[in-house]
């Protein structure tokens, strides 16, 4: 792939000016001095506003529209858009055709000239593979205040992204206990059973666990039964055994019908390379453990203030009998762990806890929980991953929770897509080997 089929790339060239000047000539052939290229729009309309270029000895002040072939001006119904009025000249790669404003007047087009070295250095960064992330090789060009910066940028974009994704889910409850239940629900999946722990929590309403909490066979029979673990017969080690597998079998038949519980789709569990203390059934037992206590988490998330109240509510969580010595129905497991451990309590933390403050500090306006969410991620201890350990490697310590996130952030929304032009460490990179000599 060339900078032909890649429109990003061709305003990432015009924005920051990475442009050969002495080769700005419009199509027939008139010298283009760029004077200002104006400001980005991320919204509908010409891709930059307000620009300034000089034509024919005279100043034009308008809007940039920037497309791969002069064609797509027409492809996307530009030339009878008023909103292409004032576009005073068409940045295009390849000029495969004349085109013209709605009122037929026609624009002025150019060939993107391209800054020396930049293409070729854009296609090994973001399309050679050889190298993880993109820009290691090159990563000591990066100086350390850029590093703290964009780090620090990026911590708070993934706190905000969390947080958002919780209000997202209390517009539509307006119920913060419920918010709270499906948020830990799907931070109980730990990555790999996110989704399906999060489907069982909408599937598996609160209120129905609350009206039983205590009773934890019932709990239990309602999130079992909810997560499809019920529908097949197990082959028990023992007639007691039998006796826990039937009555949990008897009692989600009567939550069915007395709430009409739905089962739309029954969530899709992963156990592939994963621990019998992981698996879904131990997950699902410590999320009915949870309500043992009316599920003081989701009442007073917002009221815990210290990185040790928080890791107590984990800590205090007590399974029911069978569960602390069985991994699925019907086996027992030996020398399983607690149902949750001081790592996993902060992995929690991070993941619900955080994200619920925050968001409810948002939501009321309250900016000092938006200031404890973010304290409580700069005082618990950095993950540690294959995300934090590559970084690492590069030379970018992780002192805290804040900054592990903050890398997995850099991770998952700039080095996995190949976002290198959006990523202030490879607009670095980039730009020092490609900008022009003016």
């Amino acid at each position: 792939m060339d900078a032909t089929g890649n429109e990003a790339l061709l305003q990432y060239l015009w924005e920051y000016r990475l442009i050969d000047y002495s080769r700005c000539f419009d199509t027939d052939g008139r010298p283009i001095t760029v004077i200002d290229p104006g400001l980005r729009n991320n919204d509908s309309g010409p891709d930059f506003f307000n620009a300034k270029i000089r034509l024919d000895g005279r100043i034009w002040a308008g809007n940039i529209e920037i497309h791969n072939r002069a064609s797509d001006w027409h492809a996307h119904g530009h030339d009878s858009d008023p909103a292409y009025h004032t576009v005073i000249l068409h940045v295009v790669a390849v000029n495969d055709c004349t085109i013209t404003r709605p009122d037929g007047t026609p624009v002025p087009q150019m060939i993107l000239p391209f800054a020396p070295d930049f293409h070729d250095r854009y296609k090994q960064m973001v399309y050679t593979h050889a190298c993880d992330p993109a820009c290691a090789n090159d990563f000591s060009q990066i100086p350390s205040l850029l590093v703290t910066e964009w780090m620090t940028a990026l911590g708070f974009d993934r706190l905000y992204a969390k947080s958002e994704r919780v209000l997202d889910e209390f517009r539509q409850t307006y119920d913060w206990r419920t918010t709270a239940y499906i948020t830990l629900a799907r931070a109980l999946g730990f990555g790999t059973n996110s989704q399906p722990m999060e489907q069982l929590a909408r599937i598996t309403p609160l209120d129905v666990l609350m009206r039983h909490r205590d009773d934890p066979d019932m709990v239990e029979a309602a999130l079992l039964g909810q997560a499809g673990l019920l529908e097949t017969e197990v082959a028990p080690d023992d007639s007691s055994e039998a006796e826990y597998y039937m009555r949990l079998q008897s009692n989600y038949r009567y939550l069915q019908r007395a709430y009409d519980l739905p089962r739309d789709a029954t969530p899709q569990w992963k156990y592939s390379r994963m621990r019998p203390d992981n698996f879904p059934h131990r997950r699902i037992a410590t999320l009915a453990a949870l309500m043992a206590d009316g599920f003081y988490f989701g009442r007073h998330f917002h009221s815990i203030a210290s990185i040790e109240q928080a890791r107590d509510v984990f800590k205090r969580i007590r399974l029911s009998a069978y569960w602390t010595e069985h991994s699925t129905l019907g086996r027992r497991t030996a020398a399983l762990r607690q149902p949750v451990s001081r790592s996993s309590a902060d992995v929690l933390i991070i993941n619900a806890l955080i994200p619920l403050i925050h968001a409810y500090g948002t939501s009321y306006n309250n900016d000092r929980l938006c200031d404890a969410a973010a304290d409580m991620l700069q005082a618990l201890p950095p993950e540690n991953n294959f995300i934090t350990r590559m970084f690492g490697a590069l030379g970018i310590k992780a002192p805290d929770a804040f900054t592990s996130q903050a890398m997995i952030e850099l991770r998952r929304s700039y080095c996995e897509p190949r976002k290198c032009i959006y990523c202030r460490f490879g607009r670095r990179i980039l730009t020092a080997k490609a900008r022009p000599k003016i």
